[in-house]
């Protein structure tokens, strides 16, 4: 791993101002772009330790407050530890403001993340690399489904709520996917059942996508997310190895 540098910045889209964290090897080269995507407690130390982390490896990161509508990070007031006792209070302030990110608004969004990776100069030309975490890995699918020839790779850990009934169920749209996929499921995750991994597995075949679907035993919503009660530090390095793996073939 090299020296990384992290800076907050600025982004415009249709909406407003997004604030967010770049961080890049400080080599003072261009390196594959990735978006990574907060957890529903947003852009906070933890995701920019998560960023740093991953561009140690080679590659410039973006991390964007996707929740900028209803201010500048963080959305709520948060613990440094978040555990079971905080976790009802903050849902119950954060559930307005996650319900105010629709799909449309998010896909749109994501056309100026990715916008402002192809316009910086520490970025290599070509497709990007997305990965999100819980609510994020939702909108690292959606992202890939709406911009196929931007985006290589495509991950999304403990995400929940990937294939339901609704019409705009993510694994509706996987048939858009060119980028190759990684879905690391926690097996005590009661957003994300047996039976919604099967649903998107179908859909994923039916589609003929370049993907792996596997589910960590013992691990639970959340488990790489190391400021909540819910880290699991062998799935959490099972997680980096994984997204290692697939960044390092698809991205270079």
């Amino acid at each position: 791993m090299t020296t990384v540098h992290g800076t907050a910045l600025d982004i415009p889209t249709r909406d407003g101002v997004v604030d967010a964290w770049l961080a890049h090897p400080d080599d003072g080269r261009a390196h594959p772009g990735v978006l990574l995507y907060m957890d529903a407690y947003g852009l906070r130390p933890s995701l920019e330790a998560m960023a740093e982390r991953l561009a140690g490896h080679g590659y410039t990161v973006l991390v964007p407050n996707v929740l900028y509508r209803a201010g500048r990070a963080p959305a709520v007031e948060l613990p440094d530890f978040i555990g079971a006792a905080e976790r009802p209070e903050l849902f119950e302030q954060l559930l307005p403001l996650l319900h105010q990110l629709t799909p449309e608004r998010a896909v749109r969004d994501a056309g100026a993340y990715l916008d402002w990776l192809a316009a910086s100069p520490l970025v290599t030309d070509g497709p990007v690399g997305t990965t999100g975490y819980c609510m994020g890995g939702v909108l690292a699918l959606r992202t890939a489904a709406a911009h196929p020839h931007r985006i290589a790779a495509v991950a999304s850990f403990h995400a929940g709520r990937l294939a339901t009934d609704a019409e705009d169920s993510p694994h509706r749209l996987v048939d858009r996917l060119t980028a190759e996929a990684y879905f690391g499921h926690a097996d005590q995750d009661p957003s994300m059942p047996a039976e919604g991994i099967k649903a998107l597995e179908r859909a994923l075949d039916a589609a003929g996508v370049r993907y792996r679907s596997e589910v960590y035993e013992g691990a639970r919503h959340g488990y790489t997310q190391t400021d909540t009660a819910a880290y699991n530090g062998a799935a959490d390095d099972r997680h980096w190895r994984n997204l290692l793996e697939l960044f390092g073939r698809t991205l270079g």
